[in-house]
């Protein structure tokens, strides 16, 4: 869980999560490669290739299996939210704002009264105006925050608030409206940087809660951890402990994508070529070649790794009436004839036998046949390479929300579900 928790206080954004990622694999021995470039790979390697800064693929090659060439395991890097605009500043009344749009679901409520600071990426000039230079900033201190309104003005509150996303989200900064003058927030951001604001282009900036992960129990860690972001970092971690301490045979893949939360179809999301070309490059630079790879497809497998919908004790209604996903009774498989999640009944009893093996706690999800919940970017990556694909992950509750809940034994098995799939 210390893994997870520092994930989660250091992956602000997700280039700011990637880079940690990238972090944790360095350490582990992974080489970085580069899309642009020849691969020269070797039996026994390690190595990475980074994406537009927020999409990560990990491989590590080992000898041949008959289990297929890969095996593949898929996560998110991005949470749902609020992204600064150009030209945020608004002056109201001498009270100094930031213009911002919605990325995602996002439980827009949550956000309200919450402390909040400023992650992401930031473009600036280069000498070569194809390749401008990009810089990550995070302003770590909460300056910002999205106020209530007061109860005595709105009786009805209780019942229920449509927020308006324009007029009723945007946040207030920490300082005098009289000091907002137009260019302020790219001054701010160019002291931050130690650049000269003539230097910054344009970025990618959200909003993220400052909260940190707590544990909630009468244990020394849980049952239960609060937090930010566990949506998807969670499965993150999962993924790539589960890349570090599982050694086995064939191509291990993990795959990080941006752009889940809106669709996943960009080029940095699962929805793109982009898994499909790194497994082209390793395959030729391995000697098997296109018709190599797409033989080797076809026993191979990929794992989507997303949190689930646990059971909620106030809304047993919204649940399923046989498949149902309690905290802390083991990770989740996740499954829908409409293929929301990737369902093959196939892998999924490859997954079971892996816990039962391994003597590993799951539970099944389902949606309500009256409802639905989303989905995943299992059947999307499918799509794109198409190997027999499950959903997993852990059940949580208050999903979308800037704070969620997950179970802290939940974690430990879908780390030791990674660990196996790898090994085995």
């Amino acid at each position: 869980m210390k893994k997870l928790i520092q994930l989660i206080e250091k992956g602000t954004s997700p280039y700011h999560a990637t880079a940690n990622v990238v972090q944790q694999f360095q350490d582990g021995g992974y080489e970085p490669l580069f899309l642009n470039r020849p691969w020269k790979l070797q039996r026994g390697g390690r190595y990475y290739t980074v994406v537009q800064e927020s999409t990560l693929i990990a491989f590590s090659v080992g000898e041949p299996t008959d289990a297929g060439m890969f095996r593949i395991a898929g996560a998110h890097t991005d949470f749902p939210g609020l992204r600064l605009k150009q030209n945020p500043e608004i002056v109201k009344n001498g009270y100094a704002q930031l213009n911002v749009e919605v990325y995602g679901g996002a439980i827009l409520n949550t956000w309200l009264d919450r402390p909040l600071s400023v992650a992401g990426r930031v473009a600036l000039r280069s000498n070569d105006v194809f390749r401008p230079a990009t810089r990550l900033v995070d302003f770590k201190k909460p300056f910002l925050v999205i106020p209530n309104l007061a109860i005595h003005m709105n009786r009805e509150i209780n019942k229920g608030v449509e927020l308006n996303r324009q007029k009723e989200m945007l946040p207030v900064a920490g300082i005098r409206g009289d000091e907002m003058t137009e260019g302020y927030f790219r001054r701010l951001l160019a002291e931050r940087l130690s650049v000269e604001e003539e230097e910054i282009l344009d970025y990618e900036l959200g909003l993220y809660n400052c909260d940190r992960p707590e544990y909630v129990g009468d244990a020394e860690e849980g049952p239960y951890l609060s937090a930010p972001r566990i949506d998807n970092l969670s499965g993150v971690q999962a993924i790539v402990s589960g890349m570090l301490e599982g050694e086995g045979k064939g191509i291990r893949v993990a795959a990080f994508f941006d752009h889940e939360e809106i669709g996943s179809r960009t080029k940095q999301g699962a929805g793109s070529q982009l898994l499909c070309m790194v497994l082209e490059k390793i395959a030729d630079s391995l000697g098997y070649g296109r018709m190599g790879l797409l033989e080797g497809l076809q026993d191979s497998m990929f794992l989507s790794v997303d949190v689930g919908h646990a059971y909620h004790p106030n809304y047993p209604e919204k649940m399923d009436p046989t498949n149902q996903c309690p905290l802390n009774h083991g990770l989740c498989i996740k499954e829908a004839c409409t293929q929301a999640y990737a369902t093959d009944s196939r892998a999924v009893a490859a997954v079971q036998q892996i816990c039962l093996k391994e003597g590993i706690p799951y539970t099944k999800y389902f949606n309500r046949s009256d409802g639905t919940s989303g989905g995943t970017l299992g059947s999307i990556a499918s799509a794109m390479v198409p190997v027999a694909t499950v959903d997993v992950g852990i059940p949580i509750l208050a999903m979308h929300s800037a704070r969620e809940l997950m179970g802290v034994a939940d974690e430990g098995a879908l780390v030791d579900l990674l660990r196996a799939y790898y090994g085995l």
